[in-house]
């Protein structure tokens, strides 16, 4: 990692935990895929041979991306996950990353076990650190990660054909539950709250998934805003629009049976809220044609992650890009919008 700028007014702590003494102890390993990684002015990284590099680069600023109670392990592992979903998304095998790190002080208390859930994140999915950047300041972690993929086969935002089946992995809006309970906005029973919690602080990256897509689905992207908005950049990129079936999409909700029961707090339109724009899902939405459907299920079944067909795609029509129907086919009149980042 290159030197950081320094700040005259640093911590104690700080002064107790050098620059380079924080990172030759938590970011430094071996890299026998890269080159060269942490240690010079830049890491020498080397595709294999015939194909192509994916890079994608998240950024997570506390009180804007995560909250200041987080645990430093899930940040830790949350922080990666986000790029390697947009890999997982491009269709790209991970292949290394580099970090960027502002933070108030040098705490090892608080360094030690967001090291280790990053890296044991990064170990996972054979994704090396190998290079980056530390200063002080706001807490603020910058991640950019590099992947490979063959040529012509990157799962792109703008294959998407009138006819397609449409997809999508996982569950949805189980992060937005959680991240209500943490606002004090409803309660969950312990085992709720729980399984939701995982799903907002330590996401699972649809890596093996986008790669088993290659050459199956027609286009994708990760869902980090909300399926709403996300799947709306590929309606967008490829010039249709779609039709999505909400008696099947609110089933996503992996809660849904305890809340549902619990009707007081919940009706099924703000489940439904939750599962078309809730964010922080960081699944997989897809198109594929319906040839393809045993090869999606294929896929689902190689990278054991399942996926439910939502909707279609057709025609761009006038006005939204996206019709929301009933399981009869009646509209449902819904103003929904994506996570923005300046709102």
């Amino acid at each position: 990692m290159p030197p950081a700028t320094t700040c005259p007014r640093r911590a104690t702590r700080c002064r107790e935990l050098g620059e380079f003494d924080l990172i030759r102890r938590y970011f430094t390993r071996p890299t026998p895929r890269a080159v060269l990684g942490v240690g010079d002015d830049c890491a020498l990284l080397q595709p294999r041979p015939g194909m192509q590099l994916a890079i994608s680069s998240d950024m997570l600023v506390e009180g804007r991306h995560f909250l200041s109670t987080v645990p430093p392990a899930a940040l830790g592992h949350k922080a990666l996950a986000v790029n390697l979903s947009d890999l997982a998304a491009c269709g790209a095998q991970p292949l290394a990353f580099t970090l960027a790190l502002a933070l108030p002080r040098a705490d090892a208390a608080w360094l030690e076990p967001f090291s280790k859930g990053l890296l044991a994140l990064a170990d996972a999915h054979g994704c090396e650190l190998v290079g980056g950047d530390t200063t002080q300041g706001p807490l603020n972690i910058c991640i950019t990660v590099f992947g490979e993929v063959p040529p012509g086969q990157a799962l792109l935002r703008s294959g998407a054909q009138v006819g397609d089946d449409l997809y999508v992995s996982g569950t949805l809006g189980d992060a937005r539950l959680a991240l209500e309970v943490f606002r004090g906005t409803l309660s969950l029973p312990e085992a709720a709250f729980a399984q939701a919690r995982v799903r907002l602080e330590r996401p699972t990256p649809r890596v093996a998934l986008g790669m088993a897509l290659r050459g199956v689905a027609t286009a994708a992207a990760d869902v980090s805003d909300g399926l709403w908005g996300d799947l709306g950049h590929i309606l967008q990129a490829s010039g249709v629009g779609a039709v999505v079936d909400a008696s099947i999409a609110i089933q996503l909700l992996a809660a849904r049976a305890y809340l549902i029961s619990t009707e007081a707090i919940f009706d099924a339109e703000q489940l439904l809220d939750y599962v078309l724009a809730g964010g922080d899902d960081y699944e997989l939405v897809f198109t594929a044609p319906p040839s393809a459907r045993h090869a999606v299920a294929a896929a689902a079944a190689q990278a054991d992650t399942p996926v439910t067909r939502i909707g279609q795609i057709e025609a761009r029509p006038v006005g939204e890009a996206i019709r929301l129907v009933d399981g009869q086919g009646a509209p449902i009149l819904r103003s929904l919008s994506a996570f923005d980042h300046f709102a």
